[in-house]
């Protein structure tokens, strides 16, 4: 069995794949604001920190929990996310900081702090999205969260060769549409085919098996546009 963490676990799709890695065995550390919705789960396999990603002392808990209990990560899944939906001239610079903080700074912050417990055959998985793949369709007020998960893939293919001789890999899921409370922030009103369970059901097996056969890249994982 493995050690997984996994940031943004409140709701969505971070909330079912923390259910969905505990109740195969797996042990892991969920890093939220809101800690609530998984101490009501109450699964014996899951270990609940509240943190805000975007402030780094933070992090220092998760440093600390790893050190004491586990000494090794074998996944870690960036899946935490910011969205402003905002008309381009009514972003702020710090609209753009506040989305930048949980989707970029934040993903090196604690892909950082974690790399050191991570071994040969380790995996980082980071959650991008349609909106950052260059080329894609892009939708008007997602200026700051699209050019966000643009950055991600970029830091995450230089990542994937940086750790390559230790062989640890870095790949990204560029997602399309998922039902979830983000999805209804950015499209209200848009029905997705793709329930968060159902995707992350396709992340849980990418995160344990896509090393084998992937990285540095970023995976396209989209039916619909959005």
């Amino acid at each position: 069995m493995k050690n997984i963490v996994i940031t943004g676990t409140s709701r969505g799709i971070g909330f079912e794949l923390a259910k969905q890695f505990a109740e195969k065995g797996h042990q892991v550390l969920a890093l939220s604001r809101n800690t609530q919705p998984l101490l009501d789960f109450n699964h014996k396999n899951i270990t609940v920190i509240s943190v805000d990603l975007s402030i780094n002392t933070d992090l220092n808990k998760v440093v600390s929990f790893i050190k004491n209990n586990w000494q090794q990560v074998d996944v870690l899944i960036n899946n935490a996310g910011k969205l402003i939906n905002k008309p381009f001239t009514e972003l702020s610079s710090n609209d753009f900081l506040e989305v930048y903080k949980v989707n970029v700074f934040a993903v090196a912050e604690i892909t950082k702090l974690i790399v050191p417990f991570m071994k040969k055959g380790s995996h980082v998985v980071t959650v991008s999205s349609m909106g950052g793949i260059q080329g894609s369709m892009k939708f008007p007020g997602l200026a700051a969260y699209s050019s966000a998960k643009g950055a991600v893939i970029t830091l995450s293919e230089l990542l994937a060769e940086e750790y390559k001789e230790q062989q640890i890999a870095f790949n990204v899921l560029a997602l399309g549409a998922v039902q979830t409370e983000m999805l209804e922030e950015a499209f209200p009103g848009y029905i997705a085919p793709i329930s968060a369970t159902e995707m992350a059901n396709y992340i849980f097996d990418f995160s344990l098996t896509g090393n084998k056969y992937y990285n540095g890249k970023v995976l396209q994982v989209s039916s619909t546009t959005p």
